[in-house]
């Protein structure tokens, strides 16, 4: 194991660009301030996890805040910087950077006329961390919930029991391949090889046999996106669910279909949410059949003035939470113009 992550590690070093980090920062960055005037600019350094190797070619993805505009995606230059001039109106934004396999944590930054904004952003490549494992249990005759099912790894003591509705979870597991265990009285017992990715959730639906029955059991492994694991999605999801606040879907379920857009995607499958024009009502509630607005929210920035197609389209989504009202929105959507609830997309 140590081997492959070295080598992996070698791979991404060799594939940045190793620059000391003073080099030429003030004059481009002076050059560029001149050529914005008296707007405001940006300036994004990319690197890697230590911070001492840059990442040129890294797209660098950037969600406006509160202004009625399209996101931005570029390229760093050979140098891994990436710089912008803001337009008048954005007074924030939402920005990270990816590369290859790996991608930044989200910043936020906040602009005024005629200054400069430096934000360095660092890929996450480094060593160590751990990954995690949360499933489903159903009886594969009936497609019902198992609960109480033992489920552990065959080289660790501790185990956990599925919930109510036949959910489990296992953190904080070494990265790499293991031996997944579930049992329960009146079942075939199960094993199965998963494996397990830094920082990564690996999400499982596991079919149990009864004992008397004659049919293979089955498991479905999905490794989740790391965009989404940064952005707290699944945590989001697994509350969300549990306690019956909001609907989540991801790109495994959405790509299943052939909607044309995300609103009409939302309206097909969520009843309770119908389209007006670019506008997503929610029909539960507040102002009944009539509909009351639903906030919008792309990336984590509050999309204002148009429809979330205008702001990003299905293929490009990795997941959507729906919220149906204020109660129940998560801390970072709560607002009291959202009393209707919020359609949140994450991108890919």
């Amino acid at each position: 194991m140590a081997h492959d992550w070295n080598t992996r590690r070698a791979r991404a070093i060799a594939a940045l660009m190793v620059v000391p980090l003073a080099v030429g920062v003030g004059s481009a960055t002076a050059q560029q301030a001149e050529d914005c005037g008296d707007g405001a600019l940006l300036s994004v350094l990319v690197v890697d996890e230590s911070g001492a190797v840059r990442a040129p070619g890294a797209t660098v993805v950037l969600r406006w805040t509160a202004a009625e505009r399209a996101p931005v995606r570029g390229a760093a230059g050979p140098d891994g910087r990436f710089q912008l001039c803001v337009p008048g109106a954005a007074r924030g934004a939402t920005l990270w950077a990816e590369f290859g396999e790996g991608s930044s944590k989200q910043a936020a930054v906040a602009f005024e006329p005629g200054a400069t904004t430096d934000v360095e952003l660092r890929i996450l490549t480094g060593p160590a961390g751990t990954g995690r494992i949360i499933g489903q249990v159903n009886d594969r005759a009936t497609e019902l919930p198992v609960t109480a099912a033992t489920v552990s790894l065959s080289e660790r003591t501790a185990t956990v029991e599925t919930d109510g509705r036949g959910r489990f979870v296992l953190s904080g597991l070494s990265v790499g391949a293991h031996e997944l265990q579930v049992r329960r009285p009146g079942y075939a017992p199960l094993r199965h090889r998963v494996t397990v990715h830094r920082g990564l959730t690996a999400e499982m639906e596991v079919g149990l046999v009864p004992a008397s029955a004659e049919m293979e059991p089955l498991v479905a492994t999905v490794t989740r996106p790391r965009r989404l694991e940064i952005t707290g999605f699944y945590e989001r999801k697994l509350w969300g669910e549990l306690l019956g606040t909001g609907t989540f879907l991801t790109a495994d379920y959405i790509e299943r279909w052939r909607a044309g857009s995300v609103g009409r995607f939302i309206s097909d499958h969520i009843p309770e949410v119908r389209r007006s024009g670019v506008t997503l009502l929610n029909t539960t509630g507040h102002m009944g059949w009539k509909g009351c607005p639903m906030a919008i929210y792309v990336d984590g920035v509050p999309v204002r003035g148009y429809g979330i197609g205008g702001a990003v389209l299905l293929n490009q989504v990795a997941g959507l939470e729906v919220y149906k009202g204020l109660e129940g929105l998560p801390a970072g959507f709560r607002d009291d113009r959202n009393r209707c609830g919020a359609v949140v997309a994450w991108t890919r």
